[in-house]
């Protein structure tokens, strides 16, 4: 792949392009946007980029050659100037043998893998890039650390944040970036690409609307699919059960979740060897969640609009007898309800007693309180 491959980011390699052709490449960037539109994606291409030896411009457009041997060091993921940092390299800091990833980037993560880095020269290019994944995940104590970098960096460094929740972020840490934002994808083009790596109609068109125009979401939850995790036969039995299941049987229905995100879990962490089995457990739970969610969406917009772009549009029937038993009301409190299940999930809470509780509030004919 190459910059000019990057996937509907029209507008941000737009203005990329248009730094590299007046000189004026900024010392440090956020990528700003929803996971999964394609953050990463550019900011490896631009650094491929910003580190070719001999670049190539065609019809006012530069991209890298693909064929230096920057370019072939960078392919094959051992370019000495380029740094990918996110928080599973906890295990490699001078402290950290043996650390569990936590859910926070680690302080020591930033000073060991880009603020020791940032002081050394380029061994080959002329500038050494820097790509933070999760930057949203970086404390207050870790952003202080790094603003020196950010406000006073060499010239032959570049830096670039990829932050989805761009509040996280302190504003001391955002003035000293330029900003760049990554729009969502259209469904149309997300249900293309999940049909191109072999999904089927059906499951590519309900997985684009389950990812709400994240191609990166969509296409994890497709290799899964084609690995056989059952994705869509899950989120199928699924909704017939919350259509019919009683208070009695939340806990077994809990504990038939809590199953079935522990063997997506298993296939998806041999799918995804750089992520922590701890993120992946999380995401696995989230994902879950995430079809109880859009299932509860679907039946409070049956209860005030006519059916159209339902999410589960496979499961119409089932979204109508769901829509009985919910009124709007009810079901956006059940919807808070299951965004509370996701912070605890991104909190570290233990998975059973969610899954419990997430199952006991959508059973409950009166909302449970949880403190």
């Amino acid at each position: 792949m190459s910059l000019k491959d990057i996937f509907c980011q029209d507008k941000a390699i737009a203005i990329l392009q248009k730094a590299l052709a007046a000189g004026k490449v900024p010392h440090a960037y956020i990528f700003a946007g929803p996971e999964g539109v394609g953050k990463f994606t550019t900011a490896r291409e631009w650094a491929r980029l910003l580190l070719c030896k001999s670049p190539v411009t065609e019809n006012d457009f530069t991209d890298s050659c693909g064929l230096c041997r920057s370019c072939l060091l960078f392919e094959a993921g051992s370019h000495p100037d380029f740094n990918h940092v996110y928080k599973e390299l906890v295990e490699f800091t001078r402290d950290g043998k043996g650390k569990k990833t936590p859910v926070d980037l680690p302080i020591d993560v930033i000073r060991e893998f880009l603020i020791e880095k940032v002081t050394t020269k380029p061994t080959l290019s002329n500038r050494k890039v820097f790509v933070v994944s999760q930057a949203e995940r970086l404390n207050a104590s870790s952003q202080n650390a790094l603003l020196k970098s950010l406000e006073e960096p060499p010239e032959y460094c570049c830096i670039i944040l990829l932050c989805t929740r761009m509040e996280k972020l302190l504003p001391t840490t955002k003035s000293r970036c330029q900003i760049i934002r990554f729009g969502t994808i259209a469904e149309d083009r997300i249900i293309e690409k999940l049909t191109e790596m072999g999904v089927e109609e059906g499951p590519a068109q309900y997985l684009a609307r389950l990812a709400q125009s994240s191609l990166g979401l969509a296409c994890k939850w497709a290799r899964l699919e084609l690995a056989d995790a059952n994705l869509y036969q899950t989120k199928k039995q699924l909704l017939n059960s919350l259509v019919t299941y009683k208070y009695a049987g939340a806990l077994e229905m809990a504990q038939w979740l809590l199953d079935e995100s522990k063997k997506i879990a298993t296939l998806w962490a041999d799918l995804d060897k750089t992520t922590s089995r701890t993120d992946i457990n999380r995401r696995a739970q989230k994902t879950l969640v995430q079809i109880i969610i859009s299932a509860l969406q679907d039946a409070m917009k049956l209860n005030v609009t006519p059916a159209k772009d339902l999410i589960n549009f496979d499961q119409k029937d089932r979204i109508q007898k769901l829509a009985g038993r919910f009124t709007p009301e009810q079901a956006a409190e059940k919807i808070v309800d299951c965004y509370r299940m996701l912070r605890w999930i991104e909190s570290g809470v233990n998975e059973k007693l969610i899954f419990d509780q997430l199952l006991l509030n959508l059973a409950a004919s009166v909302k449970i309180k949880v403190y």
